[in-house]
């Protein structure tokens, strides 16, 4: 009997594992894939999370992560607006840091297992069955949902999102181009909008959100980048200058923002598991960072070897992520109701340019203070 799983070995399921595993207690996380790989993700992370990480040596100096502090916005015709940026942040890749959390949560003590896909989860007698491949089955008194936006696991458990189909898709490059190393940008185009912003190793992230008509319009996903996301100059003329490194685009269908639950039949769930924000916020890295250290406060309270009160723990932790996130993300759906679109787009430009202090107001309810 395992103390704890989880499910998902992405920022919120490895900080979770740090936190957990340097408790003592025994902690399995099973992911996937096999690090290091590619994540579809803007790779930007908001420094309300550098005192958190610098307190458990997490945060990831050796990798030399860019330090961005000025935001540029494009209209869909390319009119344009800046402004700088609060509180700042850090851009890193999921490539590297997803593979450096790794490292760090075996050195806590954390079991970490790849390249297995869980089947099934089952809560019965207060405890949980994890079944893998080839019915192997693992038990464990808490299961941490961190799997990321969606997963079979969602349809297993009948989650209200997953009937609901969504239009978006999201893809990611990797490229090198001549831009300022301190800047994001978002760029709009009709249906959608892409952020870019430099990584470690000189290397910049391009990360856009489109749509599924879009592509079964265009039949390809460069025709409908040449097609659609062209129609903004500055798009137009990053295509045309960039190296791309990677063999091929990372891609993720049926994006989903609508509201979720962050506890689903006694999992406890994560990150983006527990509820996602719209691209455009650039939050959603520390949101899951910081939705990690929520939870692992919350267990290493509630958790002891001779009992654990489930129910005060699943309470407390509703309430908590509740109170913390979901105002977020509900300015986030409705700002994103500004992008995406000719005439939208303009009005969110000047909003930046000549009305400052409200796209300031919009930037902070969409982030949080330094943790």
């Amino acid at each position: 009997m395992k103390d704890i799983i989880i499910i998902g070995g992405g920022l919120a399921g490895l900080i979770n594992a740090i936190r957990l595993g340097e408790a003592g207690l025994d902690v399995l996380l099973l992911e996937k894939k096999s690090y290091p790989f590619h994540r579809v993700c803007g790779e930007y992370i908001s420094n309300e999370v550098v005192p958190f990480l610098e307190s458990i040596n997490a945060f990831p100096y050796e990798l030399e992560p860019s330090s961005i502090r000025e935001f540029t916005l494009t209209a869909c015709s390319g009119a344009s607006a800046s402004m700088p940026l609060d509180l700042g942040g850090f851009g890193v890749s999921r490539y590297a840091l997803d593979h450096f959390l790794c490292q760090r949560a075996e050195r806590a003590g954390a079991e970490i297992r790849q390249q297995v896909a869980v089947q099934s989860v089952k809560f019965e007698e207060d405890h949980f069955q994890v079944t893998l491949p080839q019915n192997e089955t693992l038990e464990a008194r808490v299961v941490i949902g961190a799997y990321g936006k969606r997963a079979r696991l969602d349809k297993q458990l009948s989650r209200p999102f997953m009937q609901q189909r969504s239009p978006y898709i999201g893809v990611k490059y990797h490229v090198k181009v001549d831009f300022p190393d301190d800047v994001i940008a978002l760029h709009n185009f009709p249906g959608g909008y892409c952020g870019i912003s430099r990584v470690e190793d000189g290397r910049y992230n391009v990360c856009y959100l489109g749509t599924r008509a879009q592509l079964r319009k265009y039949g390809s996903i460069e025709a409908m980048e040449a097609k659609v996301l062209h129609q903004n100059p500055f798009l137009r003329n990053l295509w045309h200058n960039a190296e791309f490194l990677l063999d091929q685009p990372e891609v993720i269908n049926e994006i989903s923002f609508a509201p979720k639950q962050p506890v689903v039949n006694h999992m406890l769930m994560s990150g983006d598991t527990a509820g996602l924000i719209t691209p455009l916020c650039g939050n959603g890295m520390a949101m899951a960072i910081h939705s990690a250290k929520m939870l692992s406060d919350l267990l290493l309270q509630y958790y002891s070897p001779s009992g654990l009160d489930r129910t005060a723990l699943e309470t407390e932790y509703a309430a908590a992520w509740k109170k913390q996130f979901a105002a977020r993300l509900w300015v986030g759906r409705n700002t994103q109701r500004l992008f995406g679109a000719k005439i939208s787009s303009e009005i969110g430009v000047q909003l930046v340019k000549r009305w400052r202090s409200a796209a300031r107001s919009i930037m902070q309810y969409t982030h949080g203070e330094p943790f």
